[in-house]
């Protein structure tokens, strides 16, 4: 294969422009039927005007917060059952299951906002079926951000709550 030594954030961002492309050359270069609004969108969702979507849809990057910019965003209660398990324990301070939960996350993969090393704190989220802890994480950021992960780090999503 010719992408062997590409990294996979970079072929993601490569499948999403050549999508984008296809989807623009699919409409007709703007010939067809305008793109409904943000408003007219919520509205057709059963969402009330001016809310941001719900049932796990992405934010318009306008009701996102600021830290959440750039990133996918996913409403809390749109997450598996065991990541809200898990923001329920973060919010009471314990106890965790596993002793990692709490530790540095150090941002390595460079996905998230560039911080000072022990701003962001991750904990695991149970993979049924899993006899690991598998892949799935949520971290936190000292100024109230919390991210989620279902793909051990290669990608998150801003938690809006």
């Amino acid at each position: 294969m010719i992408f062997r030594n590409v990294p996979r954030s970079l072929l993601y961002v490569l499948g999403a422009l050549f999508l984008c492309v296809a989807l623009v050359g699919a409409a007709g270069c703007g010939g067809g039927t305008p793109a409904p609004s943000a408003a007219s969108t919520a509205a057709g969702s059963g969402d009330p005007p001016g809310a941001p979507p719900s049932r796990g849809h992405s934010a318009a990057p306008s009701a996102a917060p600021g830290w959440a910019r750039g990133l996918a965003t996913v409403r809390a209660e749109a997450l598996p059952p065991q990541a809200r398990d898990v923001l329920a324990l973060i919010d009471a301070g314990g106890p965790y299951p596993y002793r990692q939960d709490g530790t540095v996350f150090g941002n390595f993969e460079k996905v998230l906002p560039p911080q000072k090393r022990g701003y962001y704190r991750e904990f695991t989220v149970r993979t049924p079926g899993e006899r690991d802890r598998g892949a799935r994480r949520i971290v936190t950021g000292r100024g109230g951000e919390f991210f989620y992960t279902d793909d051990h780090y290669e990608t998150f999503k801003a938690v809006l709550r």
